[in-house]
């Protein structure tokens, strides 16, 4: 297994290009009452509700001590 640190993995990362036509499209699913679908199988509206869909992050609450 070749190691690298993180200076040579983003020198790595920099030098690497793909055009439009080597690249691979990404399937997105999202968990719809209680299962998974992918979101391009979709109506117009429910594509549209998904766009729209905000996310949070959580904070830890503090402990009192």
């Amino acid at each position: 297994m070749n190691m690298h640190s993180a200076t040579e993995t983003r020198h790595l990362a920099d030098t690497i290009t793909l055009s439009d036509d080597e690249r691979q499209p990404c399937e997105v699913w999202t968990r719809v009452m209680g299962y998974h679908r992918p979101v391009a199988s979709f109506n117009t509206g429910k594509k549209g509700e998904h766009a729209e869909r905000r996310f949070f992050a959580e904070n830890r609450c503090a402990l009192g001590g």
